[in-house]
């Protein structure tokens, strides 16, 4: 088989979790379909890549946990048709150097961009004639924003058919979108291993568990849902993750040497899939892989706080479509996670749902079709 491409960058950003994993999974994927191919994921918003998208960062990360209700606002202000191209034209100019030194030093055939900020970089570049490999844009959320939406994309990569619709009103062809699913790790397309895990955590079988997250860096409403469950009275046990996030691991694992029911604590782990094929339900904020690893696991989803803007939309998505249930703060996760546990049918009905939604293998379509569409 001729290969594609020899030289390809993947061009992340490190505000989340989800952009990095998303570029890890289809940069698997792409090595594996063509083993001679070179694959490198970079960060747009690394210190070595750019001071300046460094500070943008954690000027975004500062608004979020001090701001939200701003951020809110501005998301959904950039929104509207007639500011889109003046903000998307803004951002694009102040990021093109660091974009167009990525390009230099990397000499691409192929770029694939888990973030809008680096993607609209190189359209603006592509325009200009600076760039000239295909662009490649993998959206990560299941809403698309207008910053994602240019003439200079080849393929976009969407969640779901609802996002490809959504591109198409904002005026991309249909015929270069493709709801393959957001990548996540191929694993995720085997439900097994949820027995040994449970063995090793040493949980109970019969008793229902849940599975609380905050993604790689442990926040949303971790310890909210562990006080709020310990007050549920019917028997559960908790399996909770605290990611990266050490002083929230210490703070748990002091909750849970008196709390009422068994609840095992851990850190960052690769042991995800494993732990949603354990778990009878997963509580956690909407984070787009997180729960689309919990789709493809067919794993109901009780979700809270929502980071404003794509999380909420990612929930709205969810809720709607019966896979998952919205819960408010504090004592609320205990009680809508209760009233779950004792209505089966419902929890059967959600997995179902889940099942239906879920795209283990989202990651190799959009491999063979970025290989189908760039071979000579």
């Amino acid at each position: 088989m001729p290969e594609p491409f020899h030289n390809v960058l993947i061009v992340t950003a490190s505000v989340g979790a989800g952009h990095d994993q998303a570029a890890r999974a289809i940069g698997a994927e792409i090595g594996e379909r063509y083993p001679e191919a070179r694959v490198t994921i970079a960060d747009f918003m690394g210190e070595d890549n750019s001071l300046m998208n460094s500070v943008l960062k954690d000027a975004y990360l500062k608004m979020l946990d001090l701001s939200p209700a701003v951020y809110d606002r501005l998301y959904r202000w950039s929104q509207a048709p007639g500011r889109f191209p003046r903000v998307g034209g803004l951002v694009s100019r102040a990021l093109q150097d660091s974009m167009l030194r990525l390009y230099v030093r990397h000499r691409p055939d192929l770029v694939i961009f888990t973030h809008p900020f680096p993607c609209l970089a190189a359209a603006y570049l592509r325009r200009r004639g600076k760039i000239a490999a295909p662009l490649v844009a993998v959206i990560t959320d299941f809403s698309a924003h207008p910053l994602w939406v240019h003439e200079q994309v080849d393929m976009y990569f969407v969640a779901a058919r609802e996002t490809r619709a959504e591109l198409v009103r904002l005026g991309v062809t249909a015929e270069r979108v493709f709801p393959t699913g957001i990548p996540i790790d191929a694993s995720f397309g085997r439900r097994s291993g949820g027995y040994a895990v449970a063995g090793r955590l040493g949980l109970a079988s019969g008793v229902p568990t849940v599975l609380i997250m905050g993604g790689g860096l442990g926040i949303g409403p971790v310890a909210e849902a562990v006080r709020s469950l310990d007050g549920v009275a019917r028997p559960l046990q908790l399996v909770v993750v605290a990611g990266r996030n050490a002083e929230l691991r210490r703070r748990l694992q002091a909750a849970a040497r008196s709390a009422g029911h068994r609840v095992v604590v851990l850190g960052y782990t690769r042991r995800v899939r494993e732990l949603m094929a354990a778990a009878d339900l997963l509580v956690t904020k909407p984070g787009a892989l997180t729960v689309s690893e919990a789709l493809s696991a067919g794993l109901p989803m009780v979700l809270a706080s929502p980071l404003p803007g794509q999380e909420e939309d990612n929930a709205a998505y969810l809720v709607a479509r019966k896979a998952a249930v919205m819960a408010g703060e504090g004592d609320d996760i205990g009680g809508v996670v209760a009233g779950l546990l004792d209505d089966p049918a419902e929890l059967a009905r959600m997995r179902a749902m889940a099942c239906r939604l879920g795209h283990p293998w989202a990651a190799s379509a959009a491999a063979a079709i970025i290989g189908r569409r760039l071979v000579k």
